[in-house]
């Protein structure tokens, strides 16, 4: 919760970002979607913390959450419906959802309880899918080397896959497949790349999990 100040008053900077890095953008893009493939179609999910929708909209996401009012307007104004809430308190029934999007887990206050949040609103068999950057790997390394320089990262607290993989285990959740992409560091990375399979190589990670 104490990020959301930060979010609100550097929409602009966040953008940039997105700006400044199309093509590892689009290398997260296409990571999520191979695993989004495969799923069912026609499935009804949020992405929780959507930002300014970013994913959301090349993801088809049509709904989701984010705290930060700024971030939301522009969500909105592309076409998402945002509802103001906190990944660990998600204002949603239980098992309403097939799926649930979280990209990057960073800025949470408490991802254990946003995962148990996001199990207790699946349906049975729903999936959960979370895009993020690997603590192990090159590029969470230079954001927490630079912290002190940085705007978003300052208090960002990353992962590595096994935390992230226990964490999802212990509220339930099974099945975990992964991918991933982002291989160099960011200002080497001047083409769109393909995800692979798995991890290890790849600082950004794509996990899918079930309910069981």
């Amino acid at each position: 919760m104490s990020h959301t100040k930060i979010f609100d008053q550097n929409v602009e900077a966040y953008e940039q970002w997105y700006e400044d890095y199309p093509q590892v953008f689009e290398s997260e893009l296409l990571a999520l979607k191979e695993q989004f493939q495969k799923l069912p179609e026609n499935l009804h999910g949020i992405e929780v913390g959507l930002g300014t929708g970013r994913f959301s909209v090349p993801l088809g996401i049509k709904e989701g959450i984010e705290p930060a009012k700024e971030m939301a307007a522009l969500a909105v104004k592309r076409g998402i419906s945002v509802v103001d809430g906190y990944a660990e308190h998600l204002p949603f029934g239980d098992l309403k959802f097939d799926f649930v999007l979280f990209v990057t887990v960073c800025h949470l206050d408490n991802v254990k309880y946003a995962f148990a949040e996001a199990y207790r609103v699946l349906k049975p068999k729903g999936a959960i899918l979370i895009g993020f950057l690997d603590k192990d790997r090159s590029v969470a390394k230079q954001y927490i080397e630079n912290r002190h320089r940085s705007t978003f990262f300052t208090n960002a607290n990353f992962f590595t896959v096994s935390r992230t993989q226990t964490l999802l285990k212990d509220v339930g959740f099974k099945n975990l497949e992964y991918n991933q992409t982002l291989f160099g560091d960011l200002d080497e990375i001047k083409e769109v790349q393909m995800p692979k399979e798995g991890f290890g190589e790849g600082s950004f990670v794509v996990v899918k999990a079930t309910k069981k």
